[in-house]
């Protein structure tokens, strides 16, 4: 989607796109500032060009698969509202109904779970880049660990959002645990992103 046209939308009074669009667009935009970073280090540190070629290359290949979660994750709640349409008129089209609605709400949380992981890796580049990339655009490799935050924390909130309608208990527990260590590799990356960038981290 263009981007002016998905800022009109995501500005509308409909559900879709939301938050979990935005915070898919914030990994990519993440992705972008890594492959930039990374591509001015390779050209500014010969000894260094392997490495960051490397994460150039992976930085581009994120930005493209959460490019494609913005519509994603809005055609998955799109999903969870046409579950809800379903008909109820009698127990055979009832029980079908809350399958479905059960269904949409687990499969709504697997954007937010790769947000979540993609943005892992883009912390793990930025701190990288903010360590030994070209010193004179740490603070793109530190905008590029900002957003990367704040997309790992959007997508862990929709899937927040989402497992509490879910009834099945081994799926909220199995997903509450991957939540619990990507909350945790998040606050670990961040927590070394931050000392290095100001010295101290934000209690």
């Amino acid at each position: 989607m263009e981007l002016k046209r998905f800022l009109e939308k995501l500005s509308s009074d409909t559900p879709t796109p939301g938050g979990g669009s935005a915070s898919a667009l914030a990994g990519a935009l993440s992705a972008s500032l890594v492959a930039m970073v990374a591509g001015l280090s390779s050209r500014k540190d010969e000894t260094k060009r392997k490495g960051m070629e490397g994460i150039r290359k992976k930085g581009l290949s994120i930005q493209k698969r959460l490019f494609r979660a913005i519509d994603e994750d809005s055609n998955s709640y799109d999903a969870v509202l046409e579950a809800f349409r379903l008909p109820k008129n009698s127990e055979k089209e009832r029980l079908r109904r809350v399958k479905e609605i059960q269904r949409a709400y687990q499969r709504a949380t697997l954007t937010p779970q790769l947000v979540c992981q993609q943005s892992l890796h883009l912390l793990e580049y930025s701190k990288t880049l903010i360590l030994t990339g070209n010193p004179n655009a740490v603070s793109d490799a530190a905008v590029a660990a900002f957003l990367a935050n704040a997309a790992c924390a959007g997508g862990l909130l929709n899937i927040k959002i989402n497992l509490a309608a879910v009834t099945d208990k081994n799926f909220a527990k199995r997903m509450n645990i991957l939540m619990r260590n990507w909350e945790r590799e998040r606050n670990q990356r961040m927590k070394l992103i931050h000392k290095k960038l100001f010295g101290t981290y934000p209690v």
